[in-house]
């Protein structure tokens, strides 16, 4: 069955929660040339939560870059650093007052609402682990809150995703109308082609339409770099075969509901444990 918002309509008492990518929607502000939006923000999380009829609301936010992922790749998000070293003096200054803004708008929302934050952790690992134990933590239904498209590898059965860039939906019943793969061949085109914005490299001479054939011809990434080497006379497969190790590389940078709780720490899961357990009661 997928994403189905009918039986919420017929039953209001379907317990639904909504998880915001917190630093991810205070950009919409940053985009205004707003400095003074956390009590919009607040209001914002509200009107989404009443538009998904969700009776919960869980804020996940981003504590610096992933130290997990540092560890298996050192250059992962480099050319952030890179590109933040090259702004100018107003620039630099817009950022520390849009930080010190999202900062105060953290602390407005954690007066209603539990806010999943840790050192070296990345919201999508945390929405991640929400997610692959969702039943643990008792989330029937979950609607996601981001733009970025590495959270459609969170799409299952009663998990969808709402863009507040797009204005768009997705879930398993119009994942088509997204993607030319199906929802579990997603992590292997993302291994195939990479992710520019995390310095995430994929394979040299494929874009999108040629991990979709090979995913047709082959499988997932763990299939493709078992076959290699390939035969083939076309440089893009004579550079998937020099680079094959770099499908593994990638699974563990862009798996997230594999690596989700490696990610994480095991200190901060049953800190998650405790501070969901504090706000149901």
């Amino acid at each position: 069955m997928a994403f189905n918002l009918t039986d919420k309509m017929v039953n209001k008492n379907i317990n639904s929660t909504l998880v915001v990518d917190a630093l991810n929607l205070a950009f919409r502000w940053k985009h205004q040339g707003r400095t003074d939006f956390r009590y919009d923000y607040q209001d914002t999380v509200k009107s989404l939560a009443k538009s998904y009829d969700c009776n919960n609301i869980i804020i996940t936010a981003d504590w610096g870059s992933s130290t997990y992922r540092k560890g298996i790749a050192p250059e992962y998000k480099q050319n952030r650093k890179e590109k933040f070293a090259e702004q100018t003096e107003a620039e630099r200054l817009a950022f520390e007052e849009f930080f010190e803004e999202f900062e105060a708008s953290l602390e407005v929302l954690a007066e209603d609402y539990p806010i999943l934050r840790y050192k070296g952790v990345e919201a999508d690992d945390i929405a991640a682990h929400l997610v692959k134990h969702k039943d643990k933590y008792d989330l029937e239904y979950m609607w996601l809150i981001s733009s970025d498209r590495d959270w459609d590898l969170l799409i299952q059965e009663k998990v969808g995703r709402f863009s507040y860039v797009t204005r768009k939906e997705v879930r398993l019943d119009n994942w088509r109308e997204h993607y030319e793969v199906r929802p579990e061949e997603y992590i292997s085109m993302k291994c195939l082609t990479g992710d520019k914005g995390d310095n995430v490299p994929g394979i040299p001479g494929i874009g999108p339409k040629r991990a979709v054939q090979l995913i047709r011809d082959y499988g997932t990434a763990f299939d493709i770099y078992t076959a290699c080497p390939l035969e083939s006379r076309y440089k893009y497969i004579q550079s998937l075969n020099e680079n094959a190790e770099q499908l593994l590389v990638n699974y563990e940078l862009m798996d997230l509901m594999t690596y989700c709780d490696d990610a994480i720490g095991q200190d901060n899961i049953e800190n998650i444990g405790s501070v969901l357990n504090e706000y149901k009661n």
